[in-house]
């Protein structure tokens, strides 16, 4: 089932405070993202959308930045990304917020490691210790490495889900200052726009790819506000001078080339901030190239 792809939609906003991003799923199906996978070959499997309680009645869990149902949430998420990978499938979980990886991640690494390409504006490397605004996708990273809130670092099954040597951040250009300071001492490989600017996309995504060649799977996490904000209007947390529309297709192309893709989050995408679901539109051309999309 090596070409079968299960869309898992995750329609939780729970992890920040702009409202709008629990309708991702929904503007990626629009988009039609289904089709555009059916059309490379892929038989594609559409199980909906998980349960995710509605923000409006957790009025009790606002002081926890709702972290009982973000847990929840994740458990879910691990659950059905640990189930589609035993049962063969190549599973893209549609958020929602970035909190949802750290279910998505640690479901995909249930019974074997996988390397991931975390594509970000942000490392999302916070602990309740370091974080600014106690939004928990700021944090969802450092969860996966083992760090932060007990119950995420938990979900599905104790501990870390994930080594430094495993994760590259392409795109980053927005640090909370504790979180700069602890990824640099993370281990963690950074791409910074810097790097991007200075040695151009393909050098920095071959090298990516060179760093994670201990592994055998590779998940890409694929947060939209990566991209220039002037490419994808409708993201949450816009932060100028990001990645363009051919440089993330570069990236993605180079990934496909690999070979290893096999899973993906795409997330924060806020229909309501968008022009005419431009963004989804971009992501499902993104999801294509990275499953194989050419031009030739």
């Amino acid at each position: 089932m090596e070409n079968s792809i299960r869309m898992i939609g995750v329609p939780v906003d729970l992890g920040q405070e702009q409202r709008g991003v629990d309708l991702g799923p929904g503007a990626l199906r629009y988009a039609g993202l289904a089709a555009r996978l059916t059309g490379l070959g892929y038989l594609v499997e559409d199980m909906g959308n998980l349960p995710v309680p509605v923000r409006d009645v957790l009025g009790a869990e606002r002081d926890q930045r709702y972290l009982p149902s973000i847990t929840a949430v994740c458990e879910t998420v691990y659950r059905a990304g640990a189930s589609a990978v035993a049962q063969g499938y190549l599973p893209i979980f549609m958020g929602g917020d970035h909190s949802m990886s750290v279910g998505s991640i640690g479901g995909v690494t249930d019974e074997h490691p996988a390397a991931v390409i975390w594509v970000d504006a942000h490392a999302d490397f916070n602990t309740p210790q370091s974080t600014i605004t106690g939004n928990i996708h700021g944090m969802a990273l450092a969860a996966l490495l083992g760090e932060g809130f007990p119950e995420l670092v938990d979900v599905g099954r104790p501990g870390p889900k994930l080594h430094a040597s495993d994760i590259v951040i392409i795109g980053l250009r927005e640090l909370d200052p504790q979180e700069r300071v602890r990824l640099r001492e993370s281990g963690i490989m950074a791409y910074t726009m810097r790097d991007i600017d200075e040695r151009g996309m393909a050098a920095v995504a071959r090298e990516a790819l060179g760093r994670l060649a201990h592994r055998t799977r590779l998940h890409v996490s694929l947060d939209l506000d990566g991209l220039d904000p002037l490419e994808v209007p409708g993201v949450g947390t816009t932060a100028p001078g990001g990645i363009t529309y051919r440089e993330a297709q570069l990236l993605m192309e180079i990934i496909a080339d690999s070979g290893l893709l096999s899973s993906m989050d795409i997330v924060e995408i806020n229909p309501i901030l968008d022009n005419s679901n431009r963004t989804a539109k971009i992501a499902v051309e993104l999801a294509a190239s990275a499953f194989g999309a050419a031009i030739l």
